[in-house]
């Protein structure tokens, strides 16, 4: 038969065996603690709404707190208004020449090349003329450079017609695909910050504590506001150098709170620290071996919603090998 003794310290474990009998079960006291998660913004901006107080339970996705940017709608409107004049500018590259377009150079070109015809009988007619003396050597130099000069024109008329037939080059239709991916690219940016001004509940949970109020500046990473996860409810307790090979993670616990004793809250081990805590400057005797403690973290799960942070909870873990 074995008896416990039960030390008052805090987040504390005690054991103590009757005729030095090892207790089969490893019972402490300690407070719920939650994961805390500070709502905070990604780039400076104004408080304009904190939606949330202390002790508020909110659902994931639920808005927190707003924020507010001078420059982010002019922002957002400049970045649409490239986005779509660059989308404008792609489609008139897929789409290629208008077929009027296409009409207009050939009537171009028809009309370079009635010219060009023009200007080559000009010179055939005058050159016998000039080699007879009947006209004068400037005039049919004058002749001949009229036709050199419509037939390039007629050279150009045909390639500008050529280019059209054939449609948007692939240089160019690519520079547009370019243009208006970085367009978007930088809309999506302005539209994320604008969305990041807008502060949302990750997890549900509870507020722990309000670090702003409407009107105030908050700066990168400034904390908004202060969540505690509801979903996870975990307990620090201490175990014994002895009494530490009992504890494995996974083990089933059971944790009780004061005024609910009769209400037992299934729980099982997840973390063993790997350092020893409260220990004095010099471990040497046995005694003082003895007064080292390992925190061990017991996870709760809380079915009746009564697990709020900093309630004192005792903790029992059932040792291995024991009955």
């Amino acid at each position: 038969m074995t008896c416990r003794v039960w030390l008052a310290l805090p987040a504390v474990l005690a054991f103590a065996g009757c005729h030095r009998e090892p207790s089969a079960r490893i019972v402490g006291s300690g407070t719920i603690e939650v994961r805390e998660i500070d709502i905070a913004p990604q780039s400076p901006a104004r408080v304009v709404r904190v939606l949330a107080d202390e002790g508020q339970s909110v659902a994931a996705g639920d808005t927190l707190v707003v924020l507010r940017q001078p420059t982010t709608q002019a922002d957002i409107a400049g970045g649409e208004a490239r986005a779509n004049a660059a989308a404008a500018a792609l489609k008139e590259a897929l789409a290629g020449p208008r077929s009027a377009e296409i009409q207009r150079a050939e009537a171009e070109l028809r009309q370079a090349e009635a010219e060009a015809g023009h200007a080559e009988r000009d010179v055939e007619r005058i050159s016998p003329l000039g080699a007879s003396g009947t006209v004068s050597r400037q005039s049919v130099d004058a002749a001949e450079s009229e036709a050199r000069a419509a037939a390039a024109r007629r050279d150009a008329a045909r390639e500008a017609l050529r280019l059209l037939r054939e449609g948007t080059r692939p240089e160019r239709l690519q520079a547009a695909r370019a243009e208006l991916a970085s367009a978007d690219a930088a809309l999506a940016a302005t539209q994320a910050v604008a969305h990041d001004l807008i502060l949302t509940a990750p997890v549900a949970g509870v507020v722990l504590s309000r670090n702003s109020e409407p009107g105030e500046m908050l700066t990168t990473g400034q904390s908004a506001l202060t969540l505690g996860e509801s979903a996870d409810p975990f307990i620090w307790v201490y175990v014994s150098t002895a009494h530490l090979p009992l504890v494995h993670k996974g083990q089933a616990a059971t944790a009780r709170l004061d005024g609910f004793a009769e209400l037992p809250l299934r729980g099982r081990v997840i973390a063993i620290r790997p350092r020893a805590e409260f220990t004095p400057r010099v471990a040497l005797t046995e005694k003082e071996r003895a007064d080292l403690l390992f925190g061990v973290k017991v996870a709760l799960s809380d079915t009746m919603d009564l697990l709020k942070p900093g309630l004192p909870a005792t903790v029992e873990i059932l040792a291995a090998g024991a009955p």
